[in-house]
């Protein structure tokens, strides 16, 4: 489902360099909260944001009538997969995938029924990372890969990644995929501004975090001609809480507590 990305280490393997970050953590050494100076953008965000006070919860609010009457979705997920260098496997056993095309009960399994209106069942769904404010894939992993950001981005740091699927196992979204071999021979055009990833590497949507940072929206908003939109869901005023205000909407998987931001809202209807 979803995928990382990583970098190989200047002549340092994986293994020691995952030893070396256990004792890092244990030592203290690493941390969000003292803001470790990082190459990475993501990590000096966190940090940025951390001294201003300004916690955010970025989400995004999908109008699933308006995507399907365009029919876009197929085209937002290939524009996504070549951005982030997303390898095609051609092998649904190992297939890595950073958003996907489903169906209502592929997506609704809990509330899907056999009385389910027609006008939403028959819908095509995104499926992707949900970035929950309560992420379970951040309090299993070992070796603190995956973390959150203070603007509510569920994110990983690739080097860290063991490939353990402590992550896959947790999250109940399916929205994670392992690198089973090196998924650079599976790429045609490669995106020399996103990294690639290696072999034994859990990758999965980021928020296009890399576009936020700089000030963009996310490539899946920009492509949806207007059917997504991304926001802040902690400011009233954002476009997510306004259309959120104005319809009916629906989460993944809520009753489990780990607080979704990805909202999906229909048009038309009683």
């Amino acid at each position: 489902m979803t995928r990382t990305n990583n970098k190989r280490m200047n002549g340092l393997g994986r293994r020691d360099f995952v030893k070396a970050g256990i004792g890092a953590c244990t030592l203290g050494l690493v941390s969000l909260t003292g803001c470790a100076t990082r190459e990475t953008t993501n990590e000096q965000i966190v940090c940025d944001l951390s001294k201003n006070g300004s916690e955010k919860q970025y989400g995004l609010v999908v109008n699933v009538t308006k995507l399907n009457e365009l029919g876009v979705l197929k085209d937002i997920i290939e524009a996504c997969h070549a951005e982030h260098n997303v390898p095609d496997t051609r092998d649904p056993k190992t297939s890595v995938e950073w958003m996907m095309d489903v169906s209502f009960e592929e997506a609704f399994e809990d509330i899907a029924s056999e009385y389910t209106a027609d006008r939403v069942a028959h819908l095509r769904y995104p499926a992707l990372c949900n970035h929950c404010a309560e992420p379970p894939c951040v309090r299993v992993c070992p070796t603190k890969a995956t973390f959150k950001r203070i603007d509510g981005i569920v994110t990983m740091d690739y080097h860290r990644c063991i490939g353990c699927r402590f992550c896959m196992s947790a999250c109940p979204y399916g929205a994670r995929s392992l690198n089973f071999s090196d998924p650079r021979k599976f790429l045609g055009r490669v995106n020399p501004d996103y990294p690639t990833r290696s072999k034994g590497v859990v990758e999965k949507c980021m928020f296009c975090s890399e576009r936020i940072d700089k000030g963009r929206l996310p490539l899946c908003v920009e492509a949806s001609k207007g059917s997504i939109l991304f926001g802040d869901l902690k400011d009233a005023g954002s476009d997510v809480r306004r259309a959120l205000a104005s319809a009916f909407s629906i989460r993944r998987r809520v009753e489990i507590g780990t607080d979704p931001s990805v909202y999906y809202v229909f048009e038309g209807g009683e």
